[in-house]
């Protein structure tokens, strides 16, 4: 019931006006124009206007949904896309329930938004074998600004983060369950160097399905499938050489391998082959090359669809690595834990003329974290990254490794190629942060039988910390929602001149 309230309380906040702005706010132009082309033609497809001069983005807040480019022939209005289909298509899923309105197309956002709360909430508890720390964990997620904002609005980064979480719990909950197994085998069976296959895991396939499905937001998906699968094996390791086997890592190679390729390999690539159906089964997707593939039987139309598709992918890959346009809120990866440079997702340049109460008024939503429990995730991080060296325990590490695999790749990124990036790719890594922040927690509150005073002390330390991220996130409302304020309100919510 604990999980199921925080959830109720953070998806409140997440419906709550989630119309509001009546607008097309920031990357949403992209989005949910393609969005709407995948429901209405099973691929992307050119619309009119630019970034310069958005008529489709005027044309669909009025009401018209007639904003298609006209062309010649139907593969000429082919849009080249940068981000695989699936995150596309949860949008289009709102679009389709509630229309083609800033409601519908931000539906799936806030839903995934508010399920990411009760995934943290109980894979929090299940990791910590507490249903304080889990509903701790499931609050603090709810009152992030950077989650709170990308919940609504109609961008691929909610959907990346919600499949991978979705993935990591698949994996946590995998590992009791195979460890379970392997006692299970121990206490009835004489001990062999390798240990017993496990047979069939279905929580691991799971998790390769997730991930496979955060690949189909966003290729960087594929930095947390990759990291994840190792750490699955390791685990798989660990749980055989605690059990006193011989030859744990031997075992893993001959009992828990395959079955991991077929779950941590060919069920991601399954998953993200299967979100480019669309592309595959119609002659308007972008560099399809319909006439010839179809020109030379079944055989030909695979073999040529696939180099089609494989070509494709290699022009994507060319785009993010070459990517160096200036944006005025770009920023660098090692800015990002501290919220130095966050992104205006909304600010009219003729803000509403009254409904404030002074002369000069304000409505903005800004991409930003909620500072005080970015700043305790900073202190958590160091904390946790001790409590790993001294212990080694497996918690601390997975919460490390996940962090790493989002943040470290993008200083490459940022050094070898100067690529453009902004504060909202670390959305995956916001539940592991607040995570290490839950796992301090427990650090501080101590174990179960700890002095009365001890726990006492670490109880009003964690709440009155969470009391501070509360009030934080309560001042920052404002400007994370489009509420119409003063001014000198908004300027005040402005922590750092960057901001601005």
């Amino acid at each position: 019931m604990g999980p199921l309230l925080v959830t109720a309380f953070g998806a409140f906040l997440r419906f709550f006006r989630l119309g509001e702005p009546h607008a097309v706010v920031f990357d949403e132009t992209f989005y949910i124009k393609d969005a709407y082309a995948l429901l209405t033609f099973g691929v992307e497809r050119v619309a009119l206007g630019d970034e310069k001069n958005p008529v489709a983005d005027r044309m669909i807040i009025a009401g018209d949904l007639d904003f298609w480019k006209k062309c010649p022939a139907v593969e000429d209005c082919a849009e080249y896309v940068a981000h695989p289909p699936l995150g596309k298509w949860m949008i289009a899923a709102g679009e389709w329930l509630f229309g083609m309105n800033p409601f519908g197309w931000r539906f799936a956002g806030a839903l995934v938004g508010a399920l990411s709360i009760l995934i943290l909430a109980r894979l929090a508890r299940r990791m910590t074998r507490s249903t304080m720390l889990g509903c701790l964990a499931g609050l603090l997620l709810a009152m992030d600004g950077l989650h709170f904002v990308l919940s609504r609005n109609a961008l691929l980064d909610i959907f990346l983060m919600f499949w991978v979480l979705a993935g990591f719990a698949c994996l946590v909950v995998d590992r009791d369950l195979a460890r379970q197994r392997l006692s299970d085998w121990y206490e009835r069976s004489l001990p062999t160097p390798t240990g017993p296959g496990l047979g069939l895991r279905p929580w691991r396939l799971a998790a390769g399905a997730c991930l496979g499905a955060a690949c189909a937001v966003k290729w960087s998906g594929v930095f947390f499938l990759i990291a994840f699968a190792v750490m699955s094996l390791l685990w798989d390791a660990g749980a055989r050489r605690a059990l006193g086997l011989r030859e744990p890592y031997r075992g893993v190679v001959l009992r828990d391998l395959t079955g991991a390729l077929g779950a941590l390999a060919l069920a991601p690539a399954v998953v993200h082959m299967a979100s480019w159906t669309g592309w595959f089964v119609k002659a308007e997707g972008w560099g399809r090359n319909w006439e010839q593939a179809t020109s030379a039987g079944p055989a030909f139309f695979a073999f040529d669809s696939l180099r089609s598709w494989l070509s494709y992918q290699i022009q994507v890959l060319s785009f993010h690595t070459g990517m160096e346009k200036t944006h005025p809120y770009q920023s660098e990866p090692w800015q990002w834990p501290l919220l130095q440079r966050p992104v205006s997702f909304y600010y009219p340049s003729n803000p509403p003329p009254t409904g404030c109460g002074a002369d000069k008024c304000s409505s903005a939503v800004l991409g930003v974290g909620t500072p005080a429990l970015w700043y305790l995730a900073v202190l958590a991080l160091l904390a946790i990254i001790a409590w790993y060296v001294a212990s080694r325990d497996w918690r601390a590490g997975a919460v490390l490794l996940a962090y790493g695999a989002g943040w470290l790749p993008w200083f490459y990124y940022a050094i070898a190629d100067n690529r453009t990036m902004y504060l909202f790719y670390m959305a995956p890594i916001v539940p592991f942060m607040v995570l290490a922040i839950v796992l301090a927690a427990g650090l501080i509150l101590g174990p179960a039988d700890a002095p009365p005073v001890r726990r006492a002390a670490g109880a009003a330390v964690v709440g009155a910390s969470a009391l501070v991220v509360l009030i934080n996130f309560g001042w920052l409302y404002p400007v994370l929602s489009a509420e119409t304020i003063t001014y000198s309100q908004w300027w005040a919510r402005m922590l750092m001149r960057s901001w601005v």
